[in-house]
């Protein structure tokens, strides 16, 4: 049976205000809405998910309607829930203010409880963390549970891979213990939050992280594409030219075709033409998820986007 890739981390109800024209402080500007799934290990998780891979997903949902309608979301889909957990209260929820070209202006996140993603907890599931090709943690679960996570990668040798969300969370572990983390994904706003400030200049961050053991730094850039940094070695990659629709869910799609790439056993520059590809894809619908694509459509369009 093929191994999972397990997801920890948040699970939220996303709803999007598109603004139709520019944003202006203290005035009222008009809007369309949308509500879609949310939080990225669920966005990731139900992404692989629809494109073929076994996927868990640990994360926390509200005994609520929203609750209810997220977890049947990812059952839908084909994400197993085993390990989740549901708790009294309301499900958190993301709020994003979009501006006219679809690129986020500002945004807020509430009732995320995700604090109850302890080690104790995951020390209840080791059974199942054990059976994972790969771990994947969001930022938004509490530094000492990423630490757990940690200890556990090195004690079983299945790799973890830690994607930072947004500023606030990836503040957290600048001065976390990373050594052995197989990969870190920040864009440029979050690599100099992860690292001491002792320098401005990207290719530092970037050796600080290496030096802390990291052992790669993918870095994305937006429209100028991601570049993947290992010791000794760097793969740039450009990003398709396309018309963004909304921007919300892209980094997640990205790491999703990452994460498919590896599952099917690509080496770095084909999982990242994959990420690109996905990531695309997202940009140019509604939601955060590529609800139209199957694992075969996905890999077929790669030479769309990378013509060889």
């Amino acid at each position: 049976m093929p191994k999972p890739i397990i997801c920890i981390g948040a699970s939220l109800v996303d709803e999007l205000f598109h603004a139709k024209e520019e944003l202006l402080p203290a005035t009222t500007i008009d809007a369309s809405v949308t509500k879609t799934a949310g939080g990225v290990s669920r966005n990731i998780a139900n992404q692989l998910a629809l494109l073929g891979v076994p996927v868990q997903l640990i994360s926390v949902f509200g005994n609520d309607s929203d609750g209810d309608w997220l977890k049947q979301g990812c059952l839908r889909a084909g994400v197993k829930l085993d390990a989740s957990i549901t708790r009294e209260g309301l499900s958190g929820k993301y709020t994003g203010i979009l501006n006219p070209d679809g690129s986020l202006n500002t945004a807020f996140l509430t009732n995320a409880a995700n604090h109850l993603i302890t080690p104790a907890y995951l020390e209840t599931q080791r059974t199942l963390l054990k059976s994972a090709s790969f771990l994947l943690a969001d930022a938004n679960i509490a530094v000492e549970t990423t630490s757990w996570l940690l200890s556990f990668s090195l004690e079983t040798g299945i790799p973890l891979i830690l994607e930072p969300v947004s500023v606030p969370p990836a503040r957290k572990y600048k001065d976390a213990d990373l050594r052995g983390l197989f990969l870190v994904t920040p864009n440029e706003d979050e690599l100099p939050v992860l690292c001491n400030g002792g320098s401005h200049m990207t290719q530092q961050q970037v050796e600080e992280l290496l030096d802390k053991g990291v052992q790669q730094v993918w870095l994305h850039n937006g429209k100028h594409g991601s570049v993947l940094y290992t010791r000794g070695k760097t793969l740039s990659l450009h990003a398709p030219a396309i018309e963004v629709l909304d921007c919300t869910g892209a980094g997640d799609g990205s790491l999703s075709g990452y994460l498919l790439g590896k599952y099917l056993g690509y080496n770095d520059e084909q999982c990242i033409r994959l990420a690109h590809t996905l990531s695309a894809e997202i940009l140019q619908v509604n939601g955060a998820i590529a609800t139209h694509l199957d694992q075969a459509t996905l890999l077929s369009h790669v030479s769309k986007y990378y013509p060889d």
